[in-house]
């Protein structure tokens, strides 16, 4: 199959460090040739995958100093789509629904993964607009405020299977991963933490609009906490994938609908379990009591740490390689591939003409 995949241009693909959709998009992409499909990757010029690779910008947007309009970017993106669109049989549009008007009038198939919280004052007229373009939901908790729309299925992410390694022995420190947004609550991390005990370390990207939340609201709490709280600012890579390892357990105190939740999958491939809120798609991710709790506030979270040690870390990995792999996963989207494909097939045959003795 002739598949295009197009990416968000904000980090590249696979992303330096803080960038969940960029890192699935690179893994779906890179599962896809490894199973013999001719994919092509619309994505940042410092890009890296077996694909072959279209570039749009010199680099990852938020990376680039000289941007200031990343819309500008992705309409130029959109434009070499549409102007190569005919060497492909799908096209797999990740992020923001700029495209929609693009799709709607391309000579193939294409589908759109949705990877953020869905609004219905925003995204219901968007989606009547647009009511043939086919959708994927990361959960089903992400369809709810718009349960009507063209559904083709949901697809939960996968990680490959090599991407993390189990570490049976955890260190002593509870960890924070992710953004450094009020959503995420990375102040009821802290808390959780001292009430319980245990040092944390705090690994978060601060993105621009967020910068005041910040410097108001966290790093005040950062200073009165440093005997126990260590921040390490954006990581990425090596450091990455070992604190997560090491870590005791993840804590996700998320108090807004999570669409998914990449980090709490990245855990559990390594045995980490995950303390996290019953918010969003949390209880699709997590199994409670088998690769870590699902807790009603903060006090539940603290006597989730107690018992933290109930939770096997080889069990944990092993519910990440049941329903998180990244075959799992390019398997889900190629059946979706195929399905869209087979109604345009259908589409295209002519109607049959029906006749009874009498004549036409």
């Amino acid at each position: 199959m002739k598949i295009a995949q197009v990416a968000p241009l904000y980090e590249s693909v696979p992303p330096l460090a803080y960038g969940a959709t960029e890192r699935v998009v690179s893994y779906l992409t890179e599962e896809l040739v490894r199973r013999g499909h001719d994919v092509t990757l619309f994505a940042s010029a410092d890009s890296t995958t077996r694909a072959r690779l279209v570039p749009v910008c010199e680099r990852g947007l938020w990376r680039d100093a000289g941007v200031w309009d990343t819309l500008t970017h992705h309409v130029r993106q959109l434009a070499r789509v549409a102007h190569l669109a005919h060497e492909f049989d799908v096209v797999h549009f990740h992020g923001d629904p700029l495209h929609f008007p693009l799709a709607d009038s391309l000579p193939i198939a294409s589908l759109t993964t949705l990877h953020g919280q869905l609004l219905p004052v925003d995204h219901g007229p968007l989606f009547r607009e647009f009511a043939a373009a086919p959708l994927v939901s990361i959960s089903n908790d992400q369809r709810g405020p718009v349960p009507w729309a063209n559904w083709r299925g949901t697809v939960y992410h996968g990680l490959p299977l090599d991407e993390f390694e189990v570490q049976p022995e955890p260190g002593s420190y509870l960890l924070f991963l992710g953004r450094m947004m009020p959503g995420k609550r990375p102040d009821l991390a802290v808390e959780i933490a001292r009430r319980a005990g245990w040092p944390l370390r705090m690994a978060a990207k601060v993105h621009p609009g967020e910068r005041d939340y910040f410097s108001q609201q966290i790093e005040p709490l950062l200073k009165q906490s440093a005997h126990f709280t260590d921040y390490l600012g954006e990581v990425g890579g090596g450091l990455r994938r070992a604190l997560i390892a090491n870590a005791r357990a993840l804590l996700f105190p998320v108090e807004w609908p999570e669409p998914f939740g990449m980090v709490m999958i990245e855990a559990m491939a390594c045995g980490t379990p995950v303390i996290a809120f019953r918010r969003g798609a949390v209880p699709e991710v997590l199994e409670h009591g088998v690769n870590g709790f699902i807790v009603d506030g903060v006090d539940e979270a603290v006597d989730a740490v107690a018992n933290i040690a109930r939770i096997d870390r080889v069990a944990c990995r092993r519910s990440f390689e049941a329903r998180f792999t990244a075959e799992r996963m390019a398997s889900d989207y190629l059946s979706i591939y195929e399905g869209l494909l087979e109604d345009r097939r259908a589409a295209a045959q002519p109607p049959v003409a029906h006749y009874s003795m009498y004549g036409r």
